[in-house]
């Protein structure tokens, strides 16, 4: 574990999700660099699957930075979250949406022939799949320390930016960034599928690299609030 990442995923999931884009989870024959991701902070987030206190289920969310969360999605797909803040609080963020930057064969032989390759990690069940991540067995173990079956990796340059300013400084810098037309390098919104306030306006904390076809498409829910 570097320093770095170290640094990062201590502070709250809201502040250290956007600094995640771009970065690589690597593991099982397959890597996917990370392009939609969505935070959840336990204590003051109805959305989060800790707001109500730890249960046997929920208990890794609240383990200690870097720690891999893993729950099952509408009883069929497993999701990963990356665990940050300190330990206790129950933050974490959801990998939404990804590209396959190496292990395109063995991504597709989980997913099966259909998909286009910009499709075989495009949603959180899908990056479960492609990673071939396994709910009863991953859940709890470390994304840092070479430990559990997959490694997180920052986008290059991203450590250098760490070394050199606090996490909360560079995540500012990384959201005021541009492209071609000054068009923001990274968007921000409501959560996806989310009911009541925390699918809301209130809750911005969906971050995608803007324009990448990797990103999952946005459905709010019809019980969300602004």
């Amino acid at each position: 574990m570097t320093d770095a990442i170290r640094r990062l995923l201590a502070e709250p999931a809201p502040v250290s999700a956007p600094a995640l884009l771009g970065a690589t989870i690597t593991g099982r024959g397959v890597s996917i660099r990370i392009t939609e991701v969505e935070a959840y902070h336990g204590p003051t987030d109805p959305g989060s699957h800790g707001h109500r206190g730890m249960t046997e289920r929920n208990r890794h969310l609240f383990g200690p930075p870097g720690t891999l969360y893993a729950y099952r999605s509408y009883g069929i797909h497993t999701c990963v979250n990356v665990v940050s803040g300190p330990e206790g609080v129950s933050a974490g963020t959801l990998l939404r949406g990804g590209e396959v930057v190496d292990g395109l064969a063995t991504a597709r032989h989980r997913r099966g022939p259909r998909p286009a390759d910009v499709a075989l990690a495009r949603g959180p069940g899908n990056i479960g799949v492609a990673l071939g991540a396994a709910l009863g067995t991953d859940d709890g173990t470390s994304l840092l320390d070479g430990s559990g079956p997959f490694v997180l990796t920052l986008a290059p340059g991203l450590e250098a930016r760490l070394a050199s300013a606090s996490p909360a400084a560079v995540v500012e810098e990384l959201l005021a960034e541009t492209g071609v037309d000054d068009v923001p390098r990274i968007s921000r919104g409501p959560r996806t599928g989310v009911g009541g306030i925390a699918g809301g306006a209130g809750f911005p904390w969906r971050f995608w690299l803007t324009g990448d076809p990797t990103v999952s498409t946005y459905r709010r829910h019809k019980g969300a609030l602004d």
